[in-house]
């Protein structure tokens, strides 16, 4: 029997040569029924990515948060992995479609692409649409990747592809999703039961009566106000909407004299933490409308959205989580030294012009292009950095780019350090954030500590926490106050 194609080299592409005409011989060979009906009809609907869309269409009509947020991930990841796979694999190496001869007829592909055979962008495209789908909802995900299954078997069972093509082009879409799921993390992964938060009973506020919430309208960017949702949901609670140059901390404590049975909040981190300072210190439950940009603490806590906040305060349910401390001050996410306060100064700056977003990615580049350093002292050793921070509570994923803590009661301190004294910077951390190797770079340090203190070596150093930037201190004490705020929550938030 002749070859198809011509090998790609001697040795392993060889045998993978012999191994994918082997294998295409015995599929095209199979006298079945069922993949004469079934693998040129699932080819087809797999063209264009018209099983997809349909697949994310549905999800976005009939599936909960969870759900329609995957679909939105699994299109982009989709439309990206689609992108690189024709536009750059493609270009790669050219290789001859199969001999389509020894296909039945009845089996055969009607259209087949002229494009190079490696890789299957088909299956680059199944790979990333379901891998993206079970980042956010692993059960809808893997009943997905049976189906992504379905088409790459279809394209060898159809005489499009050879199954290495098949192959790499799972690999290339899959490799897509995780690539983006650490630029865009997925919002809320599903807890382990080792994850599960201890929940106890404080009694629910079924109208809102007792609950004071204090809202900044200003907070976050592109979003209708929230206080007439919250007055809906919690039609008896008292709603006090700030306004400018006033001091949060006072309003608070007004409302607890006024006899407020818990505090509620919405706003961005700032406006946050400054009501949980008041809320830990007279030992009442917060309740975090998300009402930010980025919400991270809201979303930490298993409170993606205003609804939920108001159903969980109906429900009575609560949990307790840690609060971290920069001196005398808390923080509930992170709190950072040189990088990221001039890169809030930087935005703010902007913000008039630009608007809050367009600011930021301005910023961040100006900053990135910079390459700014802070001169610190930690555990007796001098250091240059370009990034110190400090979270409250241990993050996921492990890498540069933290996002998500599925335990917010461990009693941590996650910090991380990215060092700026040695050379080729940036492509250093690109290549070892790309490749998964991050932890074994000498750029970056990360640790878990239950304390510690800092020695900044230099005057005029920035210093923030929740994403406010405080005046500069030559000594940063950090540490943990376990358990000390109580927040309410959505009983079992396992999704």
């Amino acid at each position: 029997m002749s070859r198809y194609f011509e090998p790609l080299g001697p040795g392993v592409f060889d045998s993978v040569a012999r191994w994918d005409e082997d294998v295409y011989d015995k599929l095209a060979n199979a006298d079945s029924r069922v993949l004469d009906v079934s693998m040129p009809a699932l080819s087809r609907a797999a063209d264009y990515s018209m099983l997809w869309m349909a697949a994310a269409a549905a999800m976005r009509a009939f599936g909960g948060r969870r759900t329609k947020r995957a679909a939105g991930r699994a299109i982009g990841t989709l439309a990206v992995s689609s992108l690189v796979t024709n536009q750059c694999f493609k270009r790669l190496h050219w290789r001859n479609r199969p001999n389509g001869a020894a296909v039945p007829l009845r089996r055969r592909a009607k259209r087949m692409p002229t494009s190079s055979s490696f890789p299957s962008g088909h299956s680059a495209s199944a790979a990333a649409f379901s891998t993206a789908v079970a980042l956010e909802n692993l059960p809808v995900g893997a009943a997905l990747g049976i189906l992504a299954a379905g088409v790459g078997t279809s394209r060898v069972a159809t005489g499009a592809h050879y199954p290495s093509d098949v192959l790499t082009g799972f690999a290339v879409g899959s490799g897509m999703a995780l690539l983006g799921a650490k630029v865009v993390p997925p919002v809320l992964p599903v807890l382990t039961d080792d994850e599960m938060p201890d929940q106890f009973e404080i009694g629910g506020l079924p109208e809102g009566k007792g609950l004071t919430v204090i809202v900044n309208e200003k907070a976050g960017v592109d979003r209708p106000p929230i206080g007439a949702e919250i007055r809906h949901g919690l039609p008896q609670a008292e709603i006090i909407t700030l306004e400018p140059d006033v001091d949060l901390i006072a309003i608070a404590e007004d409302a607890v004299r006024n006899g407020a049975k818990a505090l509620g909040v919405c706003g961005g981190d700032g406006t946050v933490v400054a009501i949980a300072e008041v809320a830990m210190r007279h030992d009442l439950p917060l309740a975090v409308f998300p009402g930010g940009t980025f919400n991270h603490f809201a979303k930490d806590i298993r409170v993606p959205d205003v609804a939920t906040a108001i159903e969980a305060v109906k429900g009575g349910v609560a949990t307790k989580v840690d609060v971290a401390t920069l001196n005398d001050k808390i923080f509930l996410n992170t709190a950072s030294v040189g990088t990221y306060p001039e890169f809030v100064t930087g935005r703010e700056r902007l913000q008039p012009r630009y608007g809050k977003r367009a600011a930021a990615v301005v910023a961040a580049y100006r900053l990135l292009k910079e390459k700014p350093q802070v001169h610190l002292r930690i555990d007796g050793r001098p250091m240059t950095s370009m990034l110190f921070s400090v979270g409250n509570g241990q993050y996921q994923p492990l890498d540069f780019a933290p996002a998500l803590r599925p335990n917010m009661a461990d009693g941590k301190l996650d910090v991380r350090i990215l060092a700026s004294d040695r050379r080729a910077i940036t492509p250093r951390l690109l290549w070892a954030t790309l490749t998964g190797t991050l932890d074994d770079s000498r750029l970056y340090q990360r640790k878990t500590v239950s304390s510690m203190q800092v020695e900044v070596l230099e005057s005029e150093v920035l210093v923030s926490r929740d994403g406010e930037v405080d005046d500069p201190a030559p000594v940063l004490r950090f540490g943990v106050k376990p358990r000390a705020l109580t927040v309410f929550q959505p009983k079992n938030p396992k999704m």
